[in-house]
């Protein structure tokens, strides 16, 4: 331990940062243990490097925009609405975009299907957050939005992926050939515990047990103004989650319950697999490894794709994809100006942004690869934050009043200025998104927008396939039974005059 001891200081001296350390000849020795377990962990030369990164980062974009108010236009071809030619869409009259033919969707959905069959496709869930806004401290992802299942986030994603790989198993004889999908699931050290229990409670919702791997999001050292690491007791470092965008570096670093504790990226590699889907856990409607957009993003010779969804308003508080500096970027409502929010594509009249980033992305796994070759350039986002600290000439607790630190962040969507083959698949709304952010009662994105939307597509599917759904009833249609309107036909002529399950 001494050794150890000695190893540390030495390093975080090194990095300007030995004050960690203020503390430790007075803790008891199962404190001073902690502490320099926590400390070993962190890789200070790299929280050193992003700090340095952000802030730089940080005053250019301060520099930037006071002279856009000092110049007015001066900044008007920085940020341009994606090409056309980027975009294709599954959205009816979508303007000069590449519509999706029936034809187009078709050939994209048999390119998906056949990578799902041959075992090359992967889904990366990002699900590290708990339920608090929700009024739960479960993890998000066993949320019941209260369907009459009663079936959970997980449960529904689950059984979308088990029925993917049944559709993609028919005409394959031997059930060694049977098609495997598997799902990686990104927790974060709150939830992890608590996660993997549900899992287990519920049979992993039919899927393999082997195939359903767990790894936890980074975490880095909450910093002050002048990038010192800051304690949260004499004995700990304050830490918070690194983003969403810490997935890269969580796939490449986090032991995972892969077997001999591979890493997920290690684990993709060891599976053949070639092509990932990642999502977030609290958008219901999601199309777990969607043939139609991973066949899209196939054919293209796409390293990255992303679904968008129309922008409902000019002003609607949601990041746009757009071009920015000549680079495919998501630009947030807050960066467009009132006159770029409502400008008009002249040839359809539509929203010249209007791609709603949903954070539903398409990765090679050749991609992935590369990511951490571009970290160097991307620069974690500052959040500033009142964060509780020690008074290191005292000791005593600090609960500030106005921020007095910050938190770093990478966004998953800070990887696409580095691509220039961003595959963008504009699908319906009302079939594909609909965001779990908000309590019982709240004004949106709430457990009754989710159940609402999860009933009137299945009932358009029910519609579609010719039954005859009465107003105000509710037909739950388990995953199951169809993954996306399929298989329904029996059901024709069928009225439905009651709620009802079909499972």
């Amino acid at each position: 331990m001494a050794s150890s001891l000695e190893s540390l200081r030495e390093k975080y001296a090194a990095a300007g940062q030995e004050h960690v350390f203020t503390f430790y000849d007075n803790l008891s020795a199962d404190e001073q243990q902690s502490l320099l377990e926590q400390l070993a962990g962190i890789d200070i030369d790299r929280v050193n490097r992003v700090w340095s990164t952000a802030m730089k980062a940080d005053q250019d974009e301060q520099k930037k925009t006071e002279h856009a108010k000092q110049n007015p236009g001066s900044t008007a071809d920085e940020i341009q609405p994606l090409p056309s030619s980027a975009v294709a869409s599954l959205v009816p009259n979508a303007g000069s975009n590449e519509s999706a033919s029936s034809e187009n969707a078709k050939k994209w959905q048999q390119t998906g299907t056949d990578a799902i069959k041959n075992n090359k496709v992967a889904v990366l869930l990002m699900a590290g957050g708990q339920g608090t806004r929700l009024g739960s401290s479960a993890p998000k992802g066993c949320y019941d939005i209260g369907l009459a299942s009663h079936k959970s986030l997980f449960q529904l994603q689950g059984e979308r992926i088990r029925k993917l790989e049944m559709l993609a198993a028919q005409g394959v004889s031997s059930s060694s050939e049977q098609s495997r999908i598997p799902w990686y699931v990104m927790t974060s050290g709150p939830t992890r515990k608590d996660t993997e229990a549900f899992f287990v409670e519920n049979g992993y919702f039919g899927l393999n047990k082997e195939d359903v791997i767990f790894f936890n999001q980074g975490v880095l050292p909450a910093l002050s103004n002048e990038g010192k690491i800051m304690l949260s007791t004499a004995s700990s470092v304050s830490v918070a989650p690194d983003g969403n965008g810490g997935l890269y570096a969580a796939i490449r670093q986090s032991p995972s319950t892969a077997p001999s504790s591979r890493t997920v990226l290690q684990d993709m590699h060891a599976r053949g697999i070639q092509y990932i889907h990642a999502y977030c856990v609290d958008n219901c409607l999601v199309k777990v490894a969607d043939p139609v957009f991973l066949g899209y993003c196939i054919e293209k010779g796409a390293a990255c794709g992303a679904k968008v969804v129309r922008k409902e308003d000019p002003h609607e508080s949601v990041g746009v994809l757009a071009m920015r500096d000549g680079a495919f970027s998501v630009v947030e409502y807050s960066e467009l100006s009132k006159e770029k929010a409502e400008q008009r594509d002249q040839e359809t009249g539509e929203l010249a942004y209007r791609a709603a980033n949903i954070a539903n992305h398409f990765y090679t796994l050749d991609f992935l690869d590369q990511v951490e070759s571009m970290e160097a350039e991307m620069a974690f986002h500052i959040a500033r934050k009142k964060i509780p600290t020690v008074d290191l000439s005292t000791g005593k607790a600090i609960k500030p009043d106005t921020p007095n630190g910050m938190k770093l962040e990478l966004f998953v969507f800070d990887v696409f200025p580095f691509t220039k083959t961003l595959g963008v698949l504009e699908v319906p709304r009302q079939e594909e998104f609909s965001p779990l952010k908000n309590a019982p009662g709240s004004k949106s994105d709430n457990p009754e927008t989710s159940r609402r939307d999860i009933y009137g597509q299945q009932k358009r599917w029910l519609q579609a396939a010719g039954a005859d759904v009465k107003e105000g009833v509710e037909v739950e249609v388990s995953p199951l039974v169809s993954y996306n309107g399929e298989g329904l036909e029996k059901y024709k002529g069928k009225v439905f005059e009651s709620s009802t399950q079909i499972d």
